[in-house]
Parts: C-alpha cells; sequence; structure tokens
C-alpha cells in the first residue's frame, strides 16, 4: 500500500527546528467509501475561508482534529481570528466541488464550535495537538472510537514493533518535491508502520512517529488532524501533527490521543 501525503494542516506558518504541522497522505490509495466518518474541514478567517484540515467523527455531531487547527487566537501567518467553517465527508475532489468547495451550501455542513487543548499554547504547538469541531448537524456514519488510557505503551515493548502499523487517512497533498507538487482533495489512505515510541525528545511519551516512504505511505500538508487507526480497527490512535521535512519524507509525527488529559478533554467537550 502506497503512502498519503498530507497538505500542511494548515497555511499557517508554524515551525520548530525543521517541524511544522503536516497535511496531506502521500504515496497513498483513494479511500472510497472505507472511512466515511473522517472528512475534509474548511476554517474561515475573517470570513473567508483560509486553511483545511481533516478530521474523523467521534460522535453525531462532534469531530476529532488538531489543536493548531483549531486554536482561536490569532493564528501565526493568518492575521487574524477563526470565524467559522464547514465540513465535507465526501471522498473525490470532484464531489466536494459539486458541493461548493470552499464556501458554505447545501452539500457543506457548517461548524458551530472549535476549541484546541487547553494547553496547546503553553508548548510547542505539537505537545498538546488536540482540538474538537461541533457540527451544526448530526451525521450517521461510522464514528471513530478512542483508545484506553495509555493503550500505546505496551507497543514500546513489543518485540517487532516495526511490523505495527496504523491506517492513516485524510485530504491533502500526494507528493510534494522541490520541482513537483500533486495535490487533489481525494480522502487517501496509507499503512505506515511505528518507527518511535516513547523516546525523550521533541516526541517525548506524547507523540509517535511513522513511517513515510513509497513502501508503506505517509501523511503530508493537508492531513493535519486527520486519523491514525491502530492497525485495521476503528480505534484512534494519534492525529496526524506534524512533519520532519518540506518533502513529507522519512517520517510523519502523530499525536497520541491515549494520554488522560487528552482523554479527558475530550470527553469533556462531547455533551
Amino acid at each position: 500500500m502506497k503512502k498519503l501525503r498530507y497538505l500542511l494542516g494548515s497555511i499557517v506558518a508554524i515551525t520548530l527546528l525543521a517541524v511544522g504541522p503536516a497535511s496531506a497522505v502521500t504515496d497513498g490509495e483513494l479511500d472510497g467509501d472505507d472511512h466515511p466518518g473522517v472528512g475534509l474541514i474548511i476554517f474561515d478567517i475573517d470570513g473567508s475561508p483560509a486553511f483545511r484540515c481533516s478530521g474523523t467523527l467521534i460522535s453525531p455531531m462532534h469531530m476529532l482534529t488538531a489543536g493548531h487547527c483549531t486554536f482561536d487566537n490569532d493564528l501565526p501567518g493568518t492575521g487574524g481570528d477563526i470565524t467559522g467553517g464547514r465540513v465535507w465527508f465526501d471522498s473525490t475532489e470532484a464531489a466536494i466541488r459539486a458541493k461548493g468547495y470552499p464556501f458554505g451550501g447545501s452539500g457543506a455542513i457548517e461548524l458551530d464550535f472549535w476549541v484546541a487543548h487547553p494547553d496547546f499554547p503553553t508548548a510547542p504547538f505539537f505537545v498538546n495537538d488536540a482540538g474538537i469541531v461541533r457540527l451544526t448537524t448530526s451525521v450517521g456514519a461510522p464514528y471513530g472510537e478512542l483508545p484506553e488510557v495509555d493503550e500505546l505503551d505496551q507497543l514500546k515493548t513489543r518485540r517487532g514493533k516495526q511490523d505495527q502499523t496504523f491506517t492513516a487517512v485524510g485530504y491533502g497533498l500526494q507528493q510534494i518535491n522541490p520541482v513537483f507538487i500533486q495535490a487533489s482533495l481525494d480522502r487517501m489512505v496509507a499503512r505506515p508502520r511505528l518507527i518511535q515510541i516513547n523516546v525523550p525528545g521533541f516526541t517525548g511519551d506524547f507523540s509517535l512517529l511513522l513511517s513515510n516512504n513509497h513502501s508503506t505511505g505517509g501523511t503530508c500538508f493537508g492531513d493535519s488532524g486527520g486519523p491514525n487507526f491502530i492497525g485495521d480497527s476503528h480505534v484512534i490512535g494519534g492525529i496526524t501533527s506534524f512533519g520532519i521535512n518540506g518533502n513529507c519524507a522519512g517520517t510523519g509525527g502523530v499525536f497520541r490521543v491515549d494520554r488522560q488529559n487528552v482523554l479527558d478533554f475530550i470527553n469533556d467537550n462531547l455533551p
């Protein structure tokens, strides 16, 4: 299975060292109807469409996405505050554009609430990179499941952990290099493998590094906020968060959902 490339979750120019928000599935395959609960979110800045992210339904009216997508406080590089947004759950660019992308219309579901993890502003963006959006209309689709507390820790000591795969889903770039960009609004899927977990450094115990190559696929600009399901399950192990380089190659960074403070934040915003 080829990798899915992500567009930077937003056009937001956030960098730390060489780390930046992720955007689209690279070397991936068309998802079709396999993950209908994963949607494309457009956020408005001062009333105009400004950037896009991916997200996963976790209830009829709530989606889990990245904190750097939902942080509403003069986002760096945008010059304004988030004033609204909308989501499409179609799997192809043709269907999304036919329903008014990037503006509202009969085919888009508007947002009425968005929030980032309360500790998101206190550290580099990838440390508390979780966000919730609430829809104005309920959606009946398969919902992503939340993991148990610290569920991913067991992968640290599992023999052959490099064989642990995730299912990454998102909308965004399919390929990027210094002279070529391949982009679409199609929902893509890839099967990256676990590279690093619970290692001191900027990944720490709050994020994972997954593979991003032609063999397994990975994520890129535009996939930010999209799910990384554990194996072939519907359990969201992590949220696509950051990339190490501008070519979306080597590894992709995933913010873990299984920590207690993250699960508390999510459940506090579901009612």
